[in-house]
């Protein structure tokens, strides 16, 4: 079998494995996660009500998690007419997300007076160098023989100098250029992840952590040679070739020639070798891709403890194995790919030498050629054939680099789901009420397939209203759309008057605080966590929403209090003391609109009753939401809307739907325990 076929053929079954991979995750995820599915209510670690949704999953077609991406991309620098064995898949990537070389150029702007410096700088490092060859013939033709020590020792003296002025030049050019590189590397680093922050939920449901992360940190990484030292490279050895072959030319023109007759098959290895390493580093990528991900999965809190709890340990080991031994497959042909070319090469360059000896010598060839010259030529002719060698390697890592380039770009190209306002309306949280009205709302994670229909009602300022129904009905997600991690289909959703979609997501957070089943505390001090509900609040503040939170005296005896650490995702604490400490960050943020989605439903009674009496301090003077399937927590509310499949079937207080022997009163009499 043909080794490039080979290695393609490996190339596609890793690639489809993986983009198979992730659709089945992201599918199988979208009803593990739904967010009113009843795996969702019952299971202690289900995601928020964002997070649960994960229907729109279904999608296979999306580019942000294609593996496919970075080989695909790498096409347009091959060009058109490459070998047969480009794919149709690689044709069909850079017909939708070309990658331009003007695109990667514009990285550099900015930057133009430390390109024109290294540039310069460059020049004049290659330029000193030239000097050393001529300095040895010197010596060897003309102070040597003549014994001339004046004449040695200032050739000499001049031999160290070159050394020191080129190394202190190579110094300062390396400080400007890895300056310069790190630069752009914290431009597009940032760059991306501020736009992934700009994505909708619906983008994090369908794409696997690992992908980002791997895009987001090793793909950025990857392209630090091609950004701090490949550009500068191909500057140094181009002006090194250039006045290389004018000194050679100089010396003798013969020889010159010989020489140069390594350039094409040279060429010719290096473009092979190219294309088979930009298939090799592709499938690669996708299997990094895929390991990093059985990582995050099978390594965290929550993985492990699934692992253990369903017996499948050995199942995530074998796995890991066998994605680990694909690996080790691919990387072995990604060096052997390069150590042939470097074999090759080098029994060619080695041959080259011994050549121009030979000719040198021969009395037809010679033309008086003097040894000093001979050995001049000599030593300019390994300076020619080491930045030959290098611009050869760029054009293999050019290549290599589009494909991560093209993984980068695809992400920055990703247009939101949810699109900031044109023109925002701008509400002041003092000055809102916090009325509420949703109508004739419609809205579906997948197209044909609504999960609430025309739903209308109103919420007034300062009143509680309970969404209660069967599992599956939407509740959770009128709760999203409120807070806009999704928008409607059609009808509209109003605070205030003002559509939640003319304002900003900054505006609208400060107005809308979410407390919600899964409590998500980041891995840093208790501190931190509560500065997320408000940078500026003041350590008196912070213990005042923790004593409202029923949870300040416990803080308050931990020997580190505000700065004891919370651990991984806040298990060092247990649900209901996580509970509590974001309904303190949530009270730091003061709201004027406050959705509380199951916020109690994964709690035993009595944490419950100590996180509803926190609840109860944190809506006064609120208007509230409450999703809730525990039908006892609702008995407050002012108005409780039931939902079923979608749609509103009652609405009222509890004590009124109770008298109407309606769904509500059979929720109640089947919900005096947990959720059903």
């Amino acid at each position: 079998m043909n080794t490039s076929t080979s290695l393609q053929d490996q190339s596609r079954r890793s690639q489809g494995s993986s983009a198979l991979t992730t659709s089945s995750r992201s599918h199988s995820g979208s009803t593990r996660n739904h967010p009113d599915s009843p795996s969702s209510r019952n299971h202690p670690d289900s995601p928020n009500s964002g997070n649960r949704r994960e229907r729109p999953n279904r999608s296979r077609t999306s580019t942000s998690t294609d593996p496919r991406a970075g080989r695909a991309s790498s096409d347009s620098f091959v060009g058109g007419r490459g070998p047969a064995r480009v794919s149709q898949l690689d044709r069909d990537q850079l017909a939708s997300h070309p990658v331009a070389v003007r695109r990667v150029v514009r990285l550099f702007s900015g930057h133009t007076w430390e390109i024109v410096a290294v540039v310069v700088l460059i020049t004049i490092s290659s330029l000193v160098t030239m000097a050393q060859p001529f300095l040895v013939r010197s010596v060897i033709d003309d102070a040597l023989p003549n014994a001339n020590v004046r004449l040695l020792v200032w050739l000499t003296a001049a031999m160290v100098a070159v050394a020191a002025v080129s190394s202190l030049v190579g110094v300062v050019q390396t400080w400007l250029a890895t300056k310069m590189g790190q630069a752009v590397m914290h431009d597009l680093r940032t760059s991306v992840f501020a736009h992934l922050q700009k994505q909708s939920l619906q983008f994090f449901t369908r794409t696997r952590g690992g992908e980002i992360q791997s895009r987001l940190t090793h793909d950025i990484s990857g392209m630090q040679s091609v950004i701090t030292s490949t550009a500068t490279s191909v500057a140094s050895q181009v002006t090194t070739v250039i006045a290389t072959v004018v000194a050679m030319l100089a010396l003798s023109p013969r020889l010159t020639a010989l020489s140069l007759v390594i350039l094409p098959p040279a060429v010719w290895l290096s473009r092979r070798v190219a294309l088979l390493r930009r298939d090799i580093t592709a499938a690669k990528q996708a299997e990094l891709s895929n390991l990093h991900t059985q990582v995050e999965e099978s390594l965290s809190v929550s993985g492990v403890r699934l692992a253990k709890t369903l017996g499948a340990a050995q199942w995530n080991t074998d796995r890991f194995e066998e994605s680990s031994l694909r690996l080790i497959d691919l990387e072995v042909q990604s060096q052997l790919a390069g150590k042939w070319r470097m074999a090759t090469m080098s029994i060619v360059f080695a041959a080259i030498p011994a050549a121009i000896y030979l000719v040198a010598g021969l009395p037809a060839t010679s033309g008086g050629m003097t040894v000093g010259t001979l050995v001049a030529f000599t030593a300019l002719q390994t300076t020619l054939f080491r930045p030959l060698m290098g611009l050869l390697d760029v054009g293999v890592q050019w290549v290599t680099a589009m494909a991560l380039f093209s993984r980068i770009f695809e992400y920055l190209d990703l247009q939101p789901d949810i699109k900031e306002p044109v023109s925002p309306i701008s509400l002041v949280k003092d000055d809102v009420e916090g009325d509420v009205q949703f109508n004739d709302v419609t809205f579906g994670y997948e197209a044909g397939d609504p999960v609430v229909r025309n739903v209308s009602f109103h919420i007034p300022s300062g009143t509680t209203t309970a969404i209660v129904g069967p599992t599956g009905s939407g509740q959770s997600t009128l709760a999203a759309l409120l807070t806009r991690l999704y928008d409607p289909t059609s009808g509209a959703i109003s605070i205030d008057g003002v559509d939640v979609r003319d304002m900003t997501s900054r505006n609208l957070a400060e107005l809308v605080g979410v407390v919600s089943q899964e409590t998500y505390l980041i891995h840093a001090s208790i501190r931190e966590n509560l500065l997320l509900g408000s940078r500026e609040a003041s350590e008196d503040q912070m213990w005042d929403a923790l004593e409202t939170a029923q949870i300040g005296q416990m803080i308050s005896e931990l020997p580190d209090g505000l700065d004891t650490v919370v651990g991984a995702r806040g298990y060092r604490f247990s649900g209901g003391e996580q509970q509590r400490l974001s309904i303190a960050r949530t009270l730091l943020r003061n709201p004027r609109i406050l959705i509380l989605d199951e916020a109690t439903s994964a709690l035993d009674n009595a944490t419950e009753a100590q996180v509803q009496a926190a609840l109860e301090a944190l809506a006064v003077g609120r208007t509230t939401v409450t999703i809730a399937h525990r039908l006892s927590t609702v008995e407050s509310a002012d108005q409780v809307v039931v939902l079923k499949d979608g749609h509103i079937v009652e609405r009222g207080s509890a004590h009124e739907l109770r008298q109407q022997h309606g769904l509500f009163a059979s929720l109640s009499g089947s919900a005096s325990g947990p959720s059903s």
